[in-house]
């Protein structure tokens, strides 16, 4: 990992990786022959460069996402720079942004792209919001992880966010006042349905029986709420 020290060492995720022992600290001009996360990059990630991390590991660089232009990607030396593909941010400062991954989320990200889930779960495992990243990102990691090469899983990555924009933007549309409407492939929760009313004594449901995940909504919208500007691919940072 290239420390750009440009992060508040209490919530960078690299720095604590690091002092776990998972991650050793590179200096500038020091070369690194396995696979390196950066937006300086011209070719996705992919199962294509399992080897290359079974051999020589992966290096990420350890930067604020608002310093991108002071960062001296030019002095980071190595042979197999790759972009991630599309992924939304779980970590407590970019939540719910697309991209904007933290270095472990990119770490994990690649181990589950090439095959390495086992590996990527330890590094989450490492912080109390690290489920989250896999649970926002399932769907499409399982898509990725199915890809040969880089090629393939840009074109998945763009079909993946084409179909979230049309369902956004299908939800969008829908006039749940609307309580004649005959749109039968959504639920309108102010039309009685066909299937009949659930039982009275539903009625008397407490709070206590109300699920822990009512919020997953909010998640799945943060997933779904893309525009163009943000199809392509990225790479991960702190």
């Amino acid at each position: 990992m290239w420390d750009m020290q440009q992060c508040d060492p209490k919530k960078c995720s690299g720095r604590k990786l690091a002092r776990l022992g998972f991650v050793k600290s590179l200096r500038l001009n020091q070369r690194f022959n396995g696979v390196i996360l950066t937006p300086m990059a011209t070719k996705c990630v992919s199962k294509a460069d399992r080897d290359i991390v079974s051999e020589h590991g992966i290096c990420v660089v350890d930067c604020s996402w608002a310093k991108l232009d002071e960062t001296p990607f030019s002095r980071m030396k190595g042979g197999q720079p790759r972009l991630l593909p599309y992924l939304v941010a779980a970590n407590p400062i970019n939540y719910g942004k697309p991209c904007q991954l933290s270095c472990v989320e990119a770490f994990a990200a690649l181990c589950y792209i090439i095959g390495f889930q086992k590996e990527g779960d330890t590094l989450l495992q490492q912080f109390r919001w690290g489920h989250s990243f896999t649970e926002l990102n399932q769907e499409v990691l399982e898509i990725y992880s199915k890809c040969e090469n880089g090629v393939e899983i840009i074109q998945s990555q763009n079909k993946f966010l084409e179909a979230a924009k049309e369902e956004h933007q299908i939800s969008r549309n829908i006039d749940y006042l609307d309580i004649d409407s005959d749109d039968e492939t959504v639920h309108n929760p102010n039309r009685q349905s066909s299937y009949g009313m659930p039982p009275s004594s539903s009625s008397d449901e407490s709070e206590d029986d109300v699920p822990d995940d009512v919020n997953d909504s909010e998640k799945e919208s943060d997933k779904n709420n893309v525009t163009e500007s943000e199809m392509g691919a990225y790479s991960g940072k702190s």
